[in-house]
């Protein structure tokens, strides 16, 4: 029996990510690599032209004096830990396939556990943003899903106010093997959301294939071909090929955070969807999935913990 390539590549170990960023020095060299990959320029005037002041951590630019720092405008800003517990749990966020509660990383890391919440939160936040600016093309299996249960006394079912609403989509080729997934929450399933949804999340003209659910068929507005199968409901339904990577990733995914995350609240649930999903799309290069996500994290806006609490985060 032959090895699946994707499960055993060699990944990224914790020795190659204490060589490469195990000094505060080295984090520091990274991030400017990563900010301004062509060289600093002031975010001011576009002067190439700086000079480092010696008595705070600041960058001058030589024409407009304007003085910035390393990680002022970045998911970073105003962070008192040291870059390489940043890059440390970058590193352990981005390759747990089943995810790594608060908790968890809280014990990795050393830190306090609102420390450890706010640091995976930002972390989740820069792969939300990442994953929404690239929508999904080509055929594509959708899915409606509800995370939660029924609260004791409340109403049952699809109206349970305990249940959140979330799409689930997966791209697929024409081998019918999966490409990348996108999972975002939702409003409901109304026609005028699905519509919103669509435009965001998929690019115009892809084939998209879902059950009989009518909202779904305002993905046409959005200039997408639509195909609706209807299924009938039952355990046989999960067993139609249209819908087998769909339905697998909605298994996984749900599955996992059940065993790894004690509760998830509402507002908080896309980003604990956006982390399965980035980790996914990305799954053939472990090896590059740090420098992606710090890339990134350099042009994701501050996420204070206060804003972070507040976000809805409807995708």
């Amino acid at each position: 029996m032959s090895k699946n390539k994707v499960q055993f590549q060699p990944g990224y170990s914790l020795t190659d990510l204490f060589r490469e960023y195990g000094t505060e020095e080295q984090c520091v060299e990274t991030l400017f690599k990563w900010r301004w990959p062509d060289g600093f320029k002031c975010p001011e005037c576009g002067c190439i032209h700086y000079c480092k002041l010696k008595t705070r951590k600041l960058y001058q630019c030589n024409k407009c004096h304007h003085q910035t720092s390393l990680i002022s405008g970045t998911i970073f800003e105003q962070t008192k830990l040291p870059l390489t517990t940043w890059f440390l749990a970058m590193h352990l966020i981005a390759q747990a396939k089943t995810g790594l509660s608060s908790l968890a990383l809280m014990r990795h890391l050393g830190v306090s556990y609102n420390t450890a919440w706010s640091l995976k939160h930002k972390i989740m936040q820069v792969m939300k943003e990442r994953d929404d600016s690239t929508p999904l093309a080509g055929i594509i299996q959708l899915d409606d899903v509800y995370w939660g249960g029924e609260q004791r006394g409340g109403k049952r079912g699809r109206g349970s106010g305990n249940k959140v609403p979330f799409v689930a989509a997966v791209e697929v080729n024409e081998e019918g093997h999966p490409i990348a997934m996108n999972m975002n929450v939702v409003k409901g399933f109304q026609s005028k959301e699905i519509e919103r949804w669509a435009k965001k999340h998929l690019v115009s003209e892809s084939a998209v294939i879902s059950d009989g659910l009518a909202c779904f068929s305002s993905v046409e507005k959005a200039g997408c071909i639509h195909t609706s199968i209807v299924t009938g409901g039952g355990p046989d339904c999960v067993t139609l090929e249209e819908f087998t990577w769909v339905n697998t990733m909605i298994g996984n995914v749900k599955t996992a955070m059940t065993g790894t995350y004690h509760s998830i609240g509402k507002k908080h649930l896309p980003r604990y969807l956006a982390e399965f999903c980035y980790r996914f799309n990305r799954r053939f290069q472990l090896e590059d999935m740090l420098p992606r996500l710090g890339y990134m994290a350099m042009r994701t806006p501050p996420m204070p913990r206060g804003l972070l609490k507040l976000a809805e985060g409807y995708g």
